[in-house]
């Protein structure tokens, strides 16, 4: 079912739900902030959006942390099925709806499966994945839970990625995981407009 959820995808359980940091209007921008948004307008991802909305308040801040992205999005190694699919598993772990509706839809079209991912939105661990997707979600389950990773799930993952690719997977994790917690705190709602099933309260 493809439908606007913006008004199911809020962030934050406050009783009285608010939008804590939002965009400000460009008047109301000094001149730093304003010529972060150009950047970031300007830059591939063409908006100022998501996590980019309270992070304006620290334009330095939001600057680096965007090359940041940029970086594991656009110039890593990790092919785009297994970023996407790790993204959804972390916006899953942390259920930050901005992040898990804009980047299910990049899974499915780098690949995933979409009932991998109907599995990963309701809580279950997706069955019949290619053995890359299982390393990759194994890696990203230890780093999540237990704050570190086991041997045999690192040498699984430095086999399977390489050293680069491991780097990469361990940071993408963390990047997601610290935007996704910025939203989460700000109550930055999913995108207006936003299609898909957004994610159900977890543990069911």
């Amino acid at each position: 079912m493809q439908s606007d959820n913006s008004a199911a995808a809020r962030q934050g359980s406050a009783q009285l739900w608010r939008e804590r940091l939002p965009l400000p209007a460009t008047e109301a921008m000094d001149a730093a902030q304003r010529e972060a948004a150009a950047q970031l307008i300007a830059g591939p991802r063409k908006g100022v959006y998501g996590p980019f909305v309270p992070l304006l308040r620290s334009p330095q801040l939001m600057e680096r942390v965007g090359k940041v992205g940029e970086t594991l999005r656009f110039e890593g190694v990790l092919d785009a099925r297994i970023r996407e699919l790790v993204t959804c598993a972390v916006a899953r772990h942390v259920s930050n709806q901005f992040e898990w509706l804009m980047h299910a839809p990049l899974a499915v079209k780098a690949g995933v499966a979409p009932q991998a991912l109907e599995a990963l939105r309701v809580g279950a661990r997706p069955r019949g994945l290619a053995r890359d997707e299982e390393v990759a979600l194994d890696f990203g389950a230890e780093l999540l839970q237990r704050n570190g990773v086991s041997e045999p799930v690192w040498a699984e993952a430095q086999a399977q990625f390489g050293e680069q690719g491991v780097v990469e997977l361990t940071v993408l994790i963390g990047y997601f995981v610290m935007v996704s917690w910025l939203m989460n705190a700000a109550h930055t709602p999913a995108q207006a407009g936003a299609q898909g099933d957004p994610l159900p309260p977890f543990p069911l």
